[in-house]
């Protein structure tokens, strides 16, 4: 959307200078609730400043942002009534180019992000929704973030015909916030010949929505608009849960990108420890990372976090970390063994190896030097 465009318009109304930029939901939150208006609240007070919201963005509001001392209340309540109609012919002009079934998404975004409004986690989807988006079948629900320019506008149609392509298969796909895209596929997707044996079937479905996630993210990063995030939930029926289901996928992005940066892709269920240790306070972070590293941060160098993180996701097996990082067996031994003489921990102990891999995720959200 072309905010530019209105924010020179009202400067040149207004006679007063204003910018266009990002704060964070919670700070945003945290800004209406000291003003103590009712939702939906179009503008708050920060400072010597009034905030007017544009658009909810990945975790983030767009705001305008204006000198408190250069606008009246009139005026606020003109800047309130531009973006406000703004946003409505936007809205009345993109729907009457839309096809049927991309209205129907819209309706169904509009509904959820209510819903995520008022901070409800778990309804049901209204009979209307379910009835006209096939909603009552099991469903894979996959969660896409693009991290394409703000400036690129991602046609639903495009992005739909591809994933189609890709899974050989008709796909409901909701758009939800600016460059976040909820995907349902079809479960006929994990159908596995073979592997369908009863003792292995949570391993197999675990393993087959990885390669349904390794293979799309590859063929969107390849074919679509770059780098994007990618997280993947187990099989839901969407019409009970997909309110809940979606909470449940930003969270294992957000954590996957907060624990593991420079991964894209990411699973709900390798994250058990991530989403636990995101809860811990900061200064019990920094405590306890104290105690493990004894105040010798040092020892945690890029070879030695690499090596460390390729030994834990390998379970700890030495001679297949040592083949995954192209060194010789007695290479890494000597590496552990160097850890073991700085630190006193010893990865090989299994106590030793869950200390050190609970202090390798923290340090890495601490950002500490």
């Amino acid at each position: 959307m072309d905010w530019e465009r209105m924010k020179a318009r009202l400067e040149a109304v207004l006679n007063t200078s204003m910018q266009i930029g990002l704060i964070p939901e919670t700070e945003w939150n945290r800004l209406v609730q000291q003003e103590g208006q009712e939702a939906p609240v179009k503008s708050v007070i920060r400072d010597h400043d009034i905030l007017f919201y544009l658009t909810k963005e990945q975790g983030e509001v767009r705001i305008l942002q204006a000198a408190d001392a250069m606008i009246t209340a009139s005026e606020r309540q003109l800047v309130e009534l531009m973006v406000e109609s703004k946003l409505q012919d936007e809205r009345k002009h993109w729907m009457s180019y839309i096809s049927d079934d991309e209205r129907k998404a819209n309706q169904l975004r509009e509904w959820l992000l209510q819903q995520m409004e008022h901070s409800r986690t778990s309804v049901e989807l209204p009979d209307m929704f379910v009835s006209q988006s096939s909603l009552y079948s099991t469903k894979i629900p996959l969660l896409l973030y693009g991290d394409y320019s703000q400036n690129l506008q991602v046609s639903y149609t495009d992005l739909k015909k591809l994933l189609e392509s890709f899974f050989e298969a008709e796909i409901i796909l909701i758009p939800l916030m600016e460059k976040e895209w909820l995907i349902l596929g079809s479960e006929a997707l994990l159908a596995s010949g073979d592997d369908d044996r009863e003792d292995h079937h949570e391993e197999s479905m675990e393993q087959g929505l990885d390669a349904i996630g390794s293979g799309l993210h590859e063929m969107l990063a390849n074919e679509w608009v770059g780098d994007c995030h990618l997280a993947i939930h187990y099989p839901i029926k969407p019409a009970k849960s997909l309110l809940s289901t979606i909470l449940q996928l930003r969270e294992t992005i957000m954590l996957g990108r907060t624990f593991h940066v420079g991964r894209f892709i990411h699973l709900p269920w390798q994250l058990h420890l991530e989403k636990l240790l995101h809860r811990v306070e900061e200064d019990e972070k920094n405590e306890f990372l104290d105690r493990v590293l004894r105040g010798g941060d040092y020892v945690l160098d890029s070879e030695t976090m690499m090596t460390l993180d390729h030994f834990f996701a390998l379970d700890c097996n030495v001679s297949e970390t040592a083949k995954k990082l192209y060194i010789h067996r007695n290479t890494l031994l000597y590496r552990l063994d160097k850890f073991k003489n700085e630190t006193g921990f010893d990865v090989r102990s299994f106590n030793h190896a869950v200390l050190v891999r609970l202090a390798l995720l923290l340090y890495k959200v601490t950002k500490r030097k």
